[in-house]
């Protein structure tokens, strides 16, 4: 595949980038990253990944743009509000950059049809914004043997971390299963500073372009811990659990289970 005059144009920065260079953009191009929610982290994951080239967009979301939405929830506008979140994403990172595949999928992710979203993919990000569907993600992309990016927010705090399958630990090596209904507040309840939904979702596109690429370090076995009240960052180490239900030496684990949504 050789670039086009335009596209040498617009991707001039990273192909000058010796990390990245021609063959990386085209490995960018040819790469295909599924967004699951497009809210406040996945705005910014799929804004940034869209410019970055990547070649198929995938987006996933069931919601309505609601007008408390757009504090942080950067790809839609005021005029979008009652919008299904997804006409609204896919029209903005199609007009942002025009040459990529951007795939739209209205619905509301379960056991029935996660795998079946995934299986094209070859990174998963992850926006969505409760427990259950965090731990149904994390054990299809493990049955699946995609990696996932994983990110949370909540006041002014957010985690980041990279699931890649067999070689770190999973979202269940660290929180076995989901919290009990009405133990953690959602961000409805306990409120969240907007910018922080922009920072870890660009960590996020980050990480995934560095998977398409192979080069770097990956957030596999650390979780970023994001303070942005204080303006600190930490990693704390984590590691394989051999007694993991998933993917330990025993795992119980064998099928995906769709646990009680609390929001």
């Amino acid at each position: 595949m050789d670039f086009t005059s335009k596209q040498i144009e617009r991707y001039s920065r990273h192909i000058i980038l010796p990390e990245v260079g021609g063959e990386g953009q085209l490995k960018i191009m040819k790469g295909k990253v599924l967004v699951l929610g497009v809210g406040g982290l996945g705005s910014p994951a799929a804004l940034y990944l869209a410019a970055a080239g990547v070649g198929t967009l995938g987006i996933v979301d069931n919601d309505k743009v609601d007008i408390t939405n757009l504090q942080r929830q950067v790809l839609h506008f005021t005029d979008d509000v009652d919008r299904y979140k997804t006409d609204s994403a896919a029209e903005k990172l199609r007009k942002l950059n025009p040459e990529i595949k951007v795939k739209d999928y209205r619905l509301k992710i379960s056991s029935e049809n996660i795998r079946d979203l995934i299986k094209e993919y070859d990174v998963v990000v992850d926006g969505t914004d409760n427990f259950p569907t965090r731990f149904l993600v994390n054990d299809a992309c493990y049955f699946e043997k995609k990696p996932l990016v994983h990110g949370a927010i909540l006041r002014f705090e957010g985690q980041v971390m990279t699931i890649i399958p067999d070689e770190g630990p999973c979202y269940r090596c660290i929180y076995r299963e989901p919290p009990p209904v009405g133990m953690v507040p959602s961000c409805q309840q306990a409120g969240v500073i907007g910018s922080v939904a922009g920072i870890v979702g660009t960590i996020q596109a980050n990480e995934a372009i560095k998977i398409l690429l192979g080069v770097g370090e990956t957030l596999k076995e650390r979780l970023l811990v994001i303070d942005a009240l204080a303006a600190n960052f930490r990693q704390i180490k984590t590691k394989k659990d051999p007694r993991c239900p998933l993917c330990g030496e025993n795992p119980s684990i064998k099928e995906l289970v769709d646990y009680e949504d609390a929001c």
